[in-house]
């Protein structure tokens, strides 16, 4: 075979090069530079050049990472160094005894090295053999000595890099971590399969664990997996080329690894308690994968070494803080369904009561029919059950497997009439919803009280769920007016279980407070379908008055005057006119005039342009300041917030314990400030 051409081997290279430096940017820095187009554009140039002169496919070609030809069976791999496995802390008690442990062996070295804490990932662990920085061999931990070969299906891994990054590798290192799926990518899987036909998963984990020991390389490419590394391993135990375990994350990061969020380094056992503690109440709640606690580690290397591995099997230098469990298995016992305020039909499921996280479970949503449907929920399944934090419990999906054959439960059916008022239900096509049409239905009525009344809205203090409910159903409120004709009736109130005088006088002093909320409160508070919050301040500030908003809104051309304000689309601009032109909200609007509640937005006229143009995030906790108050701060220095982090973002303003948000901005090079710097920048 004639060698290539000098100048086919070095566009071959090229290729390479920004293939692969396009995959990094995509799949581990979430930030690409080359569009999907182009990429593909270039990909298929290097099949065609590999095509044309078989001796250019090297190693580290990216077009390795699917094609290969279905294995009959996996071939055994040899660790450099066991996989062991960590011993465990179920209490902060245990994890302090850990401590002591080390105290008595190392003194108080171990404390003044520091640890490292690290998520644990529910994944699947694997070991990836790099000479002279190029993947030869991929594997399964197997019983830590000894592992299955999946090469083939860990190259389908856009972030596992084929060619380490960077220069100075070790000439042979193993890189460990684990593979996991995403929650997202998990439901989305699922969704497809339903679509297809075909069996659900159960969960993330073990659909990562089968991802990894299929035949067919071009299968497992089709699962949604990704991966996170946590260590390396030189032959004999060698140390890598740092000093501490913090050290080493980077060193893989700078090798082109994807580490695990939420990292950090603590001086003393009372920190890594309350890391633990914020992970498992809180962090947990947010990402997109599954964890089961999180790994302590003493950060010395060279202390690590001193202190060994327990039996051969564990190390002393490293335990899992384990956390309750976030998933569990019940049954799902019924789809109920609730009537949102704008009338949705919102259906949950009512479960076997169920101990998750130190949590009894007896319910959980659902989304919506949509969600029923894809995942092929029935009831009586046996379903799995994700609780983190202070999160609703959410279904996962049923476990297909378990369902008796013979006797399968029936597909769910969502209801064709209100569960309410018993009306015949719309149809949304445009949303795939469902709703109850009738603007009178009791469910309705409630559901948009409880919201008028919400923080966001006109934040009626003292005015709960329970109490609106009370007021409901003793005939003294049936629409947002009447909370303000609620002073005039006073004794019926007290007369009420559960409302003494002086917690009678505390709520009509907040419900008259509530007055005073601006126009945008208002607007969001009335519920109007398709206004979020954001579109109410918007509106309400491109308009000032109510009055100029309807008088807007009931011209001919009202919803092409809406829709000019910047922000608002054409679907909020027409559920904007129809509101203003139904009758029952005109009378609505007029009785909550004549009770003296606020109809302008002061910042419209009083705001000033400090911030105009520049575009904000506001994440974690702020010193002083709620978020909601940090929004209308900006906004009323003329700045935009939004949700998420880009390249357009102007700042960041980050509080205590700022998440992915804080890591995505860093990474973006966006400016970061705290509370005290946005507050000085709009300082007259």
């Amino acid at each position: 075979m004639s060698a290539p051409p000098a100048s086919a081997a070095a566009r071959a290279a090229s290729l390479r090069e920004q293939l692969e430096r396009a995959s990094h940017e995509y799949y581990v820095l979430d930030r690409p530079s080359l569009s999907d187009r182009d990429y593909d554009r270039l990909f298929r140039e290097l099949q065609a050049l590999e095509a044309e002169h078989p001796a250019l496919r090297t190693a580290d070609s990216p077009t390795r990472r699917i094609g290969a030809e279905p294995r009959t069976a996996f071939r055994k791999h040899t660790h450099l160094v066991p996989m062991i496995s960590l011993g465990n802390a179920f209490t902060e008690g245990e994890l302090s005894a850990w401590e002591e442990r080390l105290a008595r062996l190392v003194s108080d070295d171990a404390q003044r090295s520091g640890y490292v804490c690290e998520l644990k990932i529910d994944g699947a662990a694997v070991s990836l053999t790099y000479r002279e920085g190029v993947l030869e061999t991929g594997a399964t931990r197997g019983n830590g000595a000894v592992g299955e070969d999946v090469t083939a299906n860990l190259r389908t891994l856009h972030d596992i890099p084929l060619r380490l990054r960077g220069t100075g590798h070790p000439p042979l290192v193993e890189v460990r971590g684990e593979v996991y799926m995403p929650f997202s990518g998990f439901e989305r899987m699922n969704e497809e399969r339903v679509r297809a036909g075909e069996p659900v998963f159960a969960n993330p984990r073990n659909s990562a664990a089968g991802a990894l020991r299929q035949l067919d390389a071009t299968v497992t490419a089709q699962r949604p997996l990704r991966f996170f590394g946590y260590t390396a391993a030189l032959p004999g135990g060698a140390p890598p080329p740092v000093a501490t375990q913090w050290e080493l994350l980077d060193l893989l990061e700078s090798w082109g690894f994807p580490v695990a969020p939420r990292r950090t380094r603590c001086a003393a056992i009372d920190e890594v308690h309350a890391w633990a503690r914020r992970v498992e109440h809180e962090v947990r709640a947010e990402l997109d994968f599954a964890i089961d606690g999180g790994v302590v580690k003493v950060n010395s290397l060279a202390l690590q070494d001193e202190l060994g591995v327990i039996g051969g099997r564990e190390p002393r230098w490293a335990i899992a803080r384990k956390f309750a469990p976030d998933i569990a298995e019940t049954r799902l016992v019924r789809i109920g369904v609730n009537v949102g305020r704008t009338g949705s039909l919102n259906p949950y499921a009512e479960l076997e009561p169920v101990e998750i996280g130190g949590t009894t479970v007896r319910m959980a949503t659902l989304h919506n029919f949509d969600l029923i449907r894809d995942r092929d929920l029935r009831v009586g399944d046996l379903v799995q059950v994700k609780r983190a934090g202070d999160v609703i419990p959410q279904v996962i999906g049923p476990i297909p497997d378990k369902r008796d054959p013979a006797d399968p439960p029936a597909r769910y059916a969502p209801p064709d009439r209100c569960p309410v008022c018993d009306t015949p239900v719309a149809r949304d096509e445009a949303e795939v919803a469902i709703y109850c049409p009738n603007v009178g239905c009791p469910g309705r009525r409630l559901e948009a009280l409880v919201h008028f009344a919400s923080r966001d809205a006109m934040d009626v203090r003292g005015l709960s769920y329970a109490r609106i409910e009370q007021l409901v159903n003793a005939g003294l409120v049936g629409d947002a007016a009447d909370l303000y004709a609620l002073r005039g009736r006073a004794a019926e109130l007290v007369a009420l279980e559960r409302f003494a005088e002086k917690s009678v006088d505390a709520l009509l002093d907040a419900i008259d407070a509530s007055k005073a909320q601006p126009l945008s409160r208002l607007l969001f508070g009335l519920g109007i379908r398709h206004v979020g919050a954001g579109a109410s301040e918007l509106l309400a500030r491109h308009f000032g008055t109510l009055g100029a908003l309807r008088t807007a809104a009931l011209r001919d051309d009202g919803a092409e005057e809406i829709v000019a304000v910047r922000g608002i689309g054409q679907t909020i601009a027409d559920a904007v006119v129809a509101y203003f032109r139904d009758p029952a909200a005109a009378a609505l609007l007029d009785r909550l005039r004549a009770a003296g509640v606020a109809d302008s937005e002061p910042r419209a006229a009083a705001g000033g342009s400090a911030l105009a143009g520049r575009t904000f995030v506001i994440t974690g906790t702020l010193p002083t300041m709620s978020r909601h108050q940090a929004r209308e701060l900006i906004e009323a220095n003329g700045g935009r917030v939004t949700d998420s982090v880009s390249k357009k973002t102007s700042a960041l303003v980050a509080g205590e314990d700022a998440g992915s948000k804080l890591e995505k901005a860093r990474a973006l090079g966006v400016e970061i400030i705290d509370e005290a710097e946005l507050r000085r920048r709009v300082a007259p």
